[in-house]
């Protein structure tokens, strides 16, 4: 389930490799991403917490995608 204001996703042969979930959650800045043996997982409570900094975009581009929930 999405926030009110944003979704991640991320797409699933990243979703599922541990090296780069360990990155994913290292570089967010407000906890979004959990790393696990089986890969990444979002937090869903912290999904409105983005600060839009982009910074899982550099470690995974074009494989994890912020959307915006309001214009």
């Amino acid at each position: 389930m999405p926030g009110l204001f944003i979704d991640v996703t991320v797409d699933s042969e990243v979703a599922s490799d541990p090296a780069i979930a360990k990155k994913l959650e290292e570089v967010c800045p407000v906890s979004i991403f959990a790393a696990g043996d089986a890969g990444v997982s979002i937090v869903q409570e912290n999904l409105d917490e983005c600060v839009l900094c982009d910074l899982c975009l550099e470690v995974a581009p074009g494989k994890v995608h912020i959307n915006k929930l309001y214009e």
